[in-house]
């Protein structure tokens, strides 16, 4: 028995020793192989071969502590386990943790921008005297913490049985035998005063249970077996020249059952149908990535590497986005690398210190979210967030990523009074440290998945926010039109009566349409926070209201721009979206809104099959106004062409209530025109007023153009035109 080490025993007591190795596990010594193990709560302590079960001898305990010794007397170093007669009766074996030291310090790769393959918990193996053992190796950043522990079922959540080992990269490792898929655990830190902190959740958790435990989950990334093999095998493309009608939903209001969300098995079973049917050909889910508040839909994020256990498992998650490959629609998932919420159990003064956040509140708190705002200027973050971002294509196999916030995150003064933010070197408002952070992001993300696509949640006029790194942009492949967006809606709350006086409001987006690679967004936050929902804004009576609605809608899919619609909208919602509760289904009775859906259904089998509509969505050449100048009768038309120039689309769009009889409208290309949608077809709950279905061009200037056609322009309503071959 060696002389008792008591401030060995004191640390140990307290958690305080962060080299547990040095003093634990097997030492080869003159006597012959020295086993000190730490046990607390145990009466007796035996050691048996790990491959025989063989009785290698009984421990013997320091005086008044847990901290127990065998010594053996063999050549080989002896692999073990412990068998332990605990208090009250208990007994219990476990593989001493501290005798695989080869484990816990290997060497982990150094690809920064893929740590959720080293860090968190790893499902991974050793062999101890040839005997395979299984378990989990834990990695966590915490470099001014005292000590670190993780704690779990697996240890009766006592930080004293199981303290991680420090290492000079401020990286506290420990591999645990025996731990699996689906044990539950935390990280214990004391920070460098000794004071105890509230219990952490794994910053790189796969999985994270809900209130109240909020546990981190031990998941197996290779357990689920991928179906999408042809969608990943697709030839590359560039979506800026594909259709992109986007669907964006919340996963735990868009249906429920018995008042529960749907999970993520049976959401795809039940919305991939209805996106089929819908014609819509990507899915965006607001943010995924675990959260503890409801009420923060998922932009308050906790758990950046972890799908919201709310609705189901990491796989069942994965059988989601899979369903919607094998079936041809995109899936795109919310990311918010802005900001961060102040639970405790979070990433906040994570070891005692702003580890994640800036420490100057000037930059570090955001105060129209109360959340804290990630530290750009340490690579260790940017690191941490980069590889968010890639876990979700790598192990989700998702489509893209929609970025929220991003004007909060380029800006110092973003929200903020004068005097309550400090300029950058050079006297301005940007972010530098941001700026680069989004570069980087976006290299990364293009360079390791050419097929994916960011779009950027942008709402200022930072200059290249699509435009690629290499030409001086933040290298994002799409940015929301936010402009579009209000201007459009302004404009159609009008009474028909006053549009005139509002004409530039549906126009001037066509002044900037391709600075950027936009995305036309009519998105959550336009039915909430007492706005209404998109069908409430219509002026009139019931009827004026859907006719202005389909009207609106046919205007958005024939201006350029990739097109995203919230769930409600397609079939007219009419109470504010509720985050409680499911969309209001059973609108569906009625013959109106089963007529904007229908409508809504058609404007997205159009877009999707015309070239003209959606190959040039970002090209200047494929667009322009035939007449955009026809204030006092507030008719909008404007064409769309074709990438090679071969198929062309006149659309034509009447927003008062009056029918234009005899309207001339100028064409580009003579010929015969097919009306293929009528929004005011009673197909689509309109007036079905009478107008051709097919048109000739007749000689003679109109609109700047030598032919015309002449026809009947009905009420509320949009005519899409398609010249047709000679």
């Amino acid at each position: 028995m060696n002389q008792p080490d008591r401030e060995l025993v004191d640390r140990l007591q307290h958690v305080l020793e962060a080299r547990p190795f040095d003093h634990l596990g097997v030492f080869e010594t003159d006597a012959g192989w020295l086993i000190r193990v730490y046990q607390p709560d145990a009466e007796q302590l035996e050691a048996h071969d790990l491959k025989t079960g063989k009785l290698l001898g009984r421990f013997s305990r320091w005086p008044n502590s847990d901290v127990f010794e065998l010594t053996l007397k063999q050549k080989k170093r002896p692999a073990y386990q412990l068998h332990v007669q605990g208090k009250g009766g208990h007994e219990w074996d476990v593989i001493d943790a501290y005798q695989c030291i080869e484990r816990t310090f290997e060497d982990m790769p150094c690809d920064s921008s893929t740590l959720y393959k080293t860090m968190g918990a790893q499902l991974c193996s050793t062999k101890l005297n040839g005997t395979e053992v299984t378990g989990v190796r834990f990695a966590v950043y915490a470099p001014n913490a005292r000590s670190v522990s993780v704690i779990g079922d697996f240890n009766n959540w006592d930080g004293r049985r199981h303290p991680m080992a420090s290492h000079h990269d401020g990286i506290w490792r420990l591999f645990v035998p025996h731990l699996q898929a689906g044990d539950a655990y935390k990280f214990e830190l004391k920070d460098a005063r000794e004071h105890l902190l509230p219990h952490k959740c794994d910053p790189y958790a796969f999985g994270i249970t809900q209130y109240p435990d909020f546990n981190s989950i031990v998941i197996d990334h290779g357990a689920y077996k991928w179906q999408d093999q042809a969608w990943q095998k697709r030839p590359a493309s560039d979506p800026r020249h594909e259709p992109m009608s986007i669907y964006e939903l919340h996963a735990g209001s868009w249906k429920t059952r018995d008042g529960q969300p749907l999970n993520y098995h049976d959401l795809a079973d039940e919305l991939i149908p209805y996106l089929l049917d819908m014609k819509f050909t990507h899915l965006e889910l607001m943010p995924v990535s675990e959260y503890p508040y409801d009420g923060s839909w998922g932009y308050q994020p906790i758990g950046l590497f972890a799908p919201t256990s709310r609705f189901g498992t990491p796989d069942e998650f994965k059988y989601l986005v899979d369903k919607c490959h094998q079936h041809g629609i995109a899936v795109i998932v919310d990311w918010v690398p802005a900001h961060f919420p102040a639970d405790e159990h979070g990433l906040a003064r994570f070891d005692g210190t702003p580890l994640f956040e800036y420490a100057d509140p000037q930059r570090g708190w955001h105060p129209d979210w109360n959340s804290y705002i990630y530290d750009f200027g340490r690579y260790t973050v940017c690191d941490f967030l980069v590889s968010s971002a890639l876990i979700w294509l790598e192990e989700f196999h998702v489509d893209g990523l929609r970025v929220d916030a991003v004007a909060s995150m380029l800006y110092l003064d973003y929200s903020r009074e004068e005097g309550e933010w400090t300029p950058n070197v050079d006297g301005g408002n940007h972010n530098y440290e941001a700026i680069a952070f989004v570069r980087r992001f976006n290299e990364t993300v293009y360079g390791r998945f050419p097929n994916c696509y960011t779009i950027a949640e942008e709402s200022t006029a930072f200059d290249g926010v699509s435009r690629p790194v290499f030409a001086g942009g933040l290298g994002f492949g799409f940015k929301w039109n936010m402009g579009w967006m209000h201007d459009t809606l302004g404009y159609m709350k009008q009474d028909p009566v006053y549009r005139k006086y509002h004409h530039d409001a549906l126009t001037f987006s066509g002044v900037y349409a391709f600075n950027e690679n936009f995305v036309l967004p009519l998105s959550h936050d336009e039915v909430v926070h007492g706005k209404g929902t998109v069908m409430t804004r219509m002026p009139g009576d019931e009827w004026q209201q859907a006719a202005n609605l389909r009207a609106y809608y046919s205007y958005m899919f024939a201006h350029p721009g990739k097109k995203l619609n919230f769930m409600g909208n397609e079939f007219g919602q009419t109470l504010e979206w509720n985050y409680r509760a499911q969309l209001d289904w059973g609108l569906l009775q009625y013959p109106r809104h089963r007529g904007i859906q229908a409508l809504f259904r058609d404007l997205n089998q159009l877009y999707r099959s015309e070239p003209a509509l959606y190959e040039t969505d970002c090209e200047a050449e494929g667009f322009g106004w035939i007449n955009a100048g026809d204030a006092e009768a507030s008719v909008l038309s404007l064409f769309r062409r074709s990438l090679d120039g071969k198929e062309l689309m006149l659309i034509i769009v009447n927003f008062t209530p009056m029918p234009r009889e005899d309207y001339v409208l100028g064409t580009l290309v003579p010929g015969r025109y097919e009306v293929v949608l009528n929004s005011d077809s009673e197909y689509y709950g309109g007036s079905n007023f009478p107008t051709a279905t097919h048109l000739s061009t007749e000689p003679g200037p109109a609109d700047g153009q030598a032919q015309h056609l002449r026809f009947t322009l009905p009420p509320l309503g949009a005519m899409f035109l398609k010249l047709m071959p000679k």
